[in-house]
């Protein structure tokens, strides 16, 4: 059982209300979102584990269990080229929970006209497979959003 804890501060607000009908729809796989607080900030690792993609907006950290945790930093922020986020860690890299990974500030997102809505999703796995989702509420770096059987 993994749980999967929160890589920002912020308010819960489930992938239904992503403003992306890839992550609305749950086709990269179930979870929960963050709207997060509009000031600079780090991205924290959801999971400890081992980075096996890193992106300036977007990254994955697998656990010991093999559970896949993607957290992509906003919606449509690839198209921001890398602009506003600041890598702390590579691929490759073990990583434990709570570590900064990438250092961005979501209200710099909002103004360049993207959503800085964060979803946060168990790759490959099913919704049944998630217990106790968050999908309300304030949220705090490192407080649960997910458990993973």
């Amino acid at each position: 059982m993994t749980t999967v804890t929160s890589p920002l501060a912020g308010r819960a607000v489930g992938l239904a209300n992503v403003p992306d009908p890839v992550f609305s729809g749950a086709m990269v796989g179930p979870g929960t979102a963050i709207d997060p607080v509009r000031e600079p900030t780090e991205a924290v690792a959801p999971v400890d584990g081992l980075v096996v993609s890193m992106h300036p907006h977007a990254f994955v950290v697998v656990d010991a269990a093999g559970h896949g945790v993607l957290t992509h930093l906003g919606i449509d922020t690839v198209q921001l080229n890398g602009e506003g986020f600041e890598l702390l860690v590579a691929k490759g890299d073990e990583v434990k929970r709570g570590q900064p990974v990438i250092r961005w500030n979501p209200a710099a997102v909002e103004q360049a006209g993207k959503s800085p809505i964060s979803p946060i999703v168990a790759l490959e796995a099913t919704a049944d497979a998630l217990s106790a989702v968050a999908e309300s509420g304030d949220v705090a770096p490192g407080g649960a959003l997910f458990t993973w059987s």
